[in-house]
């Protein structure tokens, strides 16, 4: 079966600064994949080149087949998306707001309710979001991309500032996507939150992959973490 995405050589500089350098990597269906690195290393950069919120310098990005750059509507169907800052529709309920995002992407509605129950809203569910915690927020995010049923997951430091039950709770929800056939990409600076769920880590800095390697190996991942370059560098 053909990897869901597929990365080669990606990069994209701002002016003279390199923010991603040349990143390849793929994720097969069912599989979980930690994006990891320090502060500066180029995730949310090479997650907005994934996402087609920004165009590559260089380099591809395929999205289930579909290439993030010629078709970028197409490669956003086969994906839902997880920002570190979700931006919802305050005067909706969690319930409305995932039934709409369903309606948006011409899914059903008829899994709204498993997912605001895999997402840990179910008892929330008929509140306003403008009373949430950025926890429930970022949950009810979750509930959105979910609901699709889309072959990838991408989140972007979507567990930042989460308590440990709610962090738990989203990668919870995760692992049983995956466990259902979907991919999961989660980018994030706390590798513990991948060792008993991810597959693979992937690991930048300075926008180039430093290691792409089982979890099993998430001692070598710490160790390069550890003495990693922050800051992107820059072009000629």
């Amino acid at each position: 079966m053909s990897d869901v995405l597929v990365v080669s050589g990606l990069g994209r500089d701002f002016g003279r600064v390199r923010a991603v350098d040349t990143i390849s990597f793929t994720v097969a269906p069912g599989e979980f994949v930690g994006l990891v690195g320090p502060n500066g290393a180029g995730k949310s950069t090479t997650i907005k080149l994934l996402t087609a919120q920004l165009l590559p310098t260089r380099g591809s990005v395929t999205v289930g087949g579909v290439d993030v750059v010629q078709d970028p509507n197409g490669a956003r169907r086969q994906l839902g998306y997880v920002p570190e800052d979700p931006k919802l529709y305050e005067y909706l309920s969690a319930r409305e707001m995932v039934s709409f995002a369903a309606e948006l992407r011409g899914a059903s509605t008829e899994n709204v309710e498993e997912v605001l129950e895999l997402a840990g809203l179910g008892a929330d569910a008929d509140r306003l979001i403008r009373e949430y915690s950025q926890g429930m927020r970022r949950k009810t995010a979750l509930a959105c991309a979910l609901v699709s049923k889309p072959p990838l997951l991408v989140l972007d430091e979507a567990l930042n500032g989460l308590d440990p039950p709610s962090a738990a709770r989203v990668v919870a929800a995760l692992a049983e996507a995956c466990r259902g056939g979907q991919s999961v990409l989660l980018s994030t600076h706390v590798l513990d939150t991948l060792e008993k769920v991810a597959d693979r880590i992937v690991m930048v800095a300075a926008g180039r992959v430093l290691a792409d390697v089982g979890v099993d190996d998430l001692d070598q991942v710490r160790d390069l973490f550890a003495h990693a370059p922050k800051r992107s560098p820059v072009t000629d």
